[in-house]
């Protein structure tokens, strides 16, 4: 883990909140000249510490109405079978994010749907046939409080 000085903290802190700024923005926001700033952020980039920029979009605003948390069960934990249900899991574009859990269940899955139909086939005719699937449970995001929110950077 790289040791991250004062100037690294607020360029993480103020790239977190606005991803999309000049250079020149960000070296005077956050006090530096230009040059020094752009050596920062990209070594930031090369250390992996920053992996990439995105548009944040409305979830709702481009027709996906459901948000659904799935926990997953494995029936066995056979390498193969592993490596084939996280592939699936890779390549369904409606599953947003994934993560290996300690606990009854093997993995958390947030997948987003269109519709409750739309999710009822994404877990139905796909999750649950997926390589090694035991079981499923799902609930159901009523509204989202927190998302996105800028990871805490400590020095």
């Amino acid at each position: 883990m790289p040791k991250l000085d004062k100037q690294e903290i607020d360029i993480l802190r103020t790239l977190q909140r606005r991803g999309r700024m000049s250079n020149t923005e960000l070296a005077e926001l956050i006090g530096l000249s230009e040059s020094p700033c752009l050596r920062r952020v990209r070594n930031l980039e090369e250390q992996g510490v920053i992996q990439g920029y995105r548009a944040q979009l409305d979830q709702r605003l481009i027709g996906l109405q459901v948000t659904a948390f799935v926990q997953v069960q494995l029936a066995k934990h056979d390498d193969a079978k592993t490596r084939a249900f996280l592939e699936r899991v890779e390549d369904e574009a409606h599953i947003v994010e994934c993560h290996a859990m300690s606990g009854a269940y093997d993995y958390l899955l947030k997948v987003v749907a269109t519709s409750m139909d739309h999710f009822s086939a994404i877990a139905m005719e796909g999750i649950l046939r997926f390589p090694g699937v035991q079981d499923i449970e799902s609930s159901f995001s009523l509204r989202t409080i927190k998302q996105d929110a800028p990871l805490p950077v400590d020095g």
